[in-house]
């Protein structure tokens, strides 16, 4: 289980069945909670945060093994990984985050390490469910009716603001387990 000491909670799924496009709906009902989010995104290829022509872009391809952009609004930091190795898994990057300046860390994807997920679902795209094999699910959300291979909440994939209220249960049940 990771460890961490902030509630971390995941969105698993088959790719293309929204999990960014939920987050990006999650993320302001969480803040208007007054919930501090954090989340952590696994990406299965390479990728690029800043644009080609671009100082930090400049910087990490002239060699820098690390970039840290900062300015008064936001801080990034890049770090290459030489030679290029396996996925990180999870518990190397939470300590990357402040947890001083957070109440609870989401995580897209990630979906084989072992913490608390929520799956989504779509029968459409033809998938099969992940919370019969991975245990560590804890919630289901769907666009459609579903028969569960075990007993799990069945939340509305199109209702956002349930699957917060979801969310922030979650996150009050840990932040007090966390305090005692």
């Amino acid at each position: 289980m990771i460890d961490s000491p902030l509630p971390v909670l995941g969105l698993c799924a088959w790719s293309g069945t929204g999990k960014t496009t939920l987050l990006t709906r999650l993320l302001p009902l969480l803040q208007q909670a007054g919930l501090r989010v954090a989340v952590v995104k696994h990406a299965h290829h390479s990728f690029e945060v800043d644009q080609p022509g671009k100082d930090s872009w400049a910087l990490r391809h002239a060699g820098a093994a690390q970039t840290l952009v900062a300015s008064r609004r936001r801080a990034a930091l890049i770090t290459e990984f030489d030679p290029p190795h396996g996925e990180p898994p999870l518990r190397e990057l939470l300590p990357m985050l402040d947890p001083a300046r957070l109440d609870l860390i989401l995580v897209e994807g990630f979906k084989r390490e072992v913490f608390p997920k929520i799956e989504l679902h779509r029968p459409a795209l033809g998938r099969p469910l992940l919370c019969g094999r991975l245990p560590h699910i804890i919630a289901v959300a769907s666009d459609a009716p579903l028969r569960l291979p075990r007993p799990l909440p069945l939340l509305d994939l199109n209702d956002p603001a349930a699957i917060a209220g979801f969310i922030i249960g979650f996150h009050r049940h840990h932040s007090r387990k966390n305090a005692s």
